[in-house]
């Protein structure tokens, strides 16, 4: 299916969206496509979203520049600035929440497999950073070192 949707896309509407700070500037294209010809039949399918997105870090008195293109399908029929909001709000929940865990709390290094150990360290754990977002803590690293 990825190489149907990558060579019939025809773009029929797009939104872009640039995001400047940390050193960064993120440049996201959202194209949308809702004519499905030569895509093989997926129940439900009603649109499919192509983003470009570009990266220019700024590091050392250098630009490095990183491009991606990511594909979705949507049963949902929204225009692409709609879509752009969607899927940037549920890269939002992954970074506050799992990146959080996964990274600065090292969960997926945790060696705890015995049933119920890593269902009660996770819950230590979301209690821990409910704690520190309700005394204000934007940077969990931060807040786990005092």
């Amino acid at each position: 299916m990825f190489k149907d949707v990558k060579t019939n896309f025809i773009p029929e509407s797009s939104y872009e969206q640039i995001n400047k700070g940390h050193g960064r500037v993120e440049k996201r294209h959202v194209s949308i496509c809702k004519t499905l010809d030569g895509i093989r039949s997926w129940p439900g399918l009603t649109t499919l979203i192509q983003v470009k997105s570009e990266r220019q870090v700024f590091t050392h008195h250098m630009i490095e520049v990183t491009t991606e293109t990511r594909y979705y399908i949507s049963s949902l029929s929204e225009t692409a600035e709609a879509f752009a909001s969607r899927i940037r709000g549920y890269w939002g929940v992954e970074n506050k929440v799992h990146y959080v865990r996964d990274v600065t709390q090292g969960e997926d290094a945790s060696r705890i497999r015995t049933t119920p150990l890593p269902q009660i360290f996770a819950i230590a754990r979301n209690f821990a950073l409910n704690l520190f977002r309700d005394n204000m803590f934007e940077n969990m690293a931060q807040a786990q070192r005092l």
